[in-house]
């Protein structure tokens, strides 16, 4: 048994490699300099592990700034964007392969199929619901990819308490508070989410949203099939 507890315990240790990382992320820069550069490094710290980008579509704000990065570093850039966004979050030249989608549902839910994992810098509303929608399907065992907060300049400082908050009363177990990698920095950041091994409870397996999934699918296509025939 302690050997089988060994091999466990080293198969955990072992670091994760990521070819896709997906960016959330402001369609502005924010007033501070601090802001705009920790994209820059974000994207430079890709382009030097060579991990390609996924990411809204954007070419304004921080957005632009880290497509705009890795894409002239060499690697690969996807960018999922609604239609309805297109007049708002595009101006100008676009970097790499530019996906457009229906509505935001269908961009987060191809955002995580190409990603191994997820970063959100500073944002506003939009980045927020991004990153803690993958922090839910996280906790629901939906996807077991490593989240991680760049919490640049104390950005995210009223949402990290909030989340104490929750702890303290109840509503969030104390290992789903561990949920996410947590840095002020883009290599510190990368670092933890390699090494990052989940501890909280997941509400369902995996295996059980997948058959979910193929069963509304199918179940919509009988619909479908039964409404025009």
């Amino acid at each position: 048994m302690k050997g089988d507890e060994g091999t466990s315990s080293a198969n955990e240790a072992v670091k994760k490699k990521f070819n896709r990382i997906c960016v959330f992320c402001g369609s502005r820069a924010g007033y501070k300099s601090s802001f705009s550069d920790a994209a820059l490094q974000l994207g430079k710290e890709l382009v030097n592990r060579k991990i390609d980008l996924v990411y809204g579509g954007g070419s304004v704000g921080l957005m632009g700034l880290v497509s705009k990065t890795v894409y002239e570093g060499g690697c690969h850039v996807l960018g999922i964007i609604p239609r309805a966004l297109l007049p708002h979050e595009i101006s100008g030249k676009t970097y790499g392969e530019l996906k457009i989608v229906a509505d935001m549902h269908q961009r987060k839910s191809e955002m995580e199929k190409h990603a191994d994992a997820f970063i959100a810098l500073p944002g506003g509303y939009g980045t927020m619901e991004e990153f803690l929608e993958m922090i839910t399907w996280a906790q629901l065992g939906i996807h077991e990819k490593p989240v991680g907060l760049l919490n640049v300049d104390g950005y995210y400082d009223g949402l990290l308490a909030l989340f104490d908050k929750g702890v303290e009363e109840g509503f969030i177990a104390d290992s789903a508070r561990h949920i996410m990698a947590l840095a002020d920095t883009a290599e510190e950041l990368i670092k933890k989410m390699e090494e990052y091994a989940p501890i909280h409870e997941r509400v369902a397996p995996r295996q059980s949203w997948e058959v979910d999934q193929l069963l509304e699918s199918t179940t919509t296509t009988q619909v479908g099939e039964s409404l025009t025939s």
